[in-house]
């Protein structure tokens, strides 16, 4: 079963985005990088900190803020490795479109789950992405990195959709992701041409 099936997104990114725009910078998309493992913890505890009740998400959340700034060492590391310096925090435009898709207002459970939703899917599209990067990108160490981070993101993915289902009450998580996948497959159609994580 492929990668594709398996996240279910819609539409593939272009291998040519790894050799005509993140081969020229690499800097640009590892600093990027940075502040997406720096994000992902950011988001894990908020989820903590609005859902203290629910044991079992404080826990996998937990976790997963260790995880996470983990990998933001370790991608800094080799920002340093080669002589580079963390920029500035880049300006997420694809995670700023998906957040519009949101539920404002209503109840707790359908907030919750959409977040949880909300965050499968850049779990998922950084899945993707790693992947084209490691199979595509003409550096051993960025492939062999990024290869090992693909596996990581798919866990993530794993564990947000399960939350959501757990959490769910009424709510039909599967035909909300579906609405979820459709409206990512539009916003993506616009990136794929910076050297970002989801540019």
């Amino acid at each position: 079963m492929s990668q594709q099936t398996i996240l279910k997104l819609q539409l593939p990114t272009d291998p040519v985005w790894v050799k005509n725009v993140v081969e020229s910078n690499i800097e640009e998309l590892l600093t990027d990088h940075a502040f997406c493992e720096q994000k992902a913890a950011s988001n894990a505890i908020t989820l903590i900190v609005q859902n203290p009740n629910l044991s079992d998400l404080v826990q996998q959340m937990a976790d997963l803020v260790r995880e996470e700034m983990d990998h933001f060492k370790r991608v800094h590391e080799i920002i340093l490795q080669r002589g580079f310096i963390l920029g500035r925090e880049r300006k997420d435009d694809y995670v700023n479109e998906l957040r519009k898709f949101i539920i404002i207002g209503g109840g707790r459970e359908a907030q919750l789950v959409d977040r949880l939703l909300f965050s499968a899917m850049i779990e998922a599209r950084s899945c993707e992405r790693f992947k084209v990067l490691s199979e595509n990108i003409n550096d051993k160490e960025l492939s062999d990195f990024y290869y090992e981070l693909m596996v990581s993101e798919a866990t993530h993915y794993t564990m947000f959709i399960n939350l959501a289902k757990k959490y769910a009450g009424s709510i039909d998580v599967d035909k909300r992701w579906k609405e979820f996948l459709a409206y990512e497959a539009r916003v993506i159609q616009n990136y794929g041409k910076h050297e970002t994580i989801h540019g």
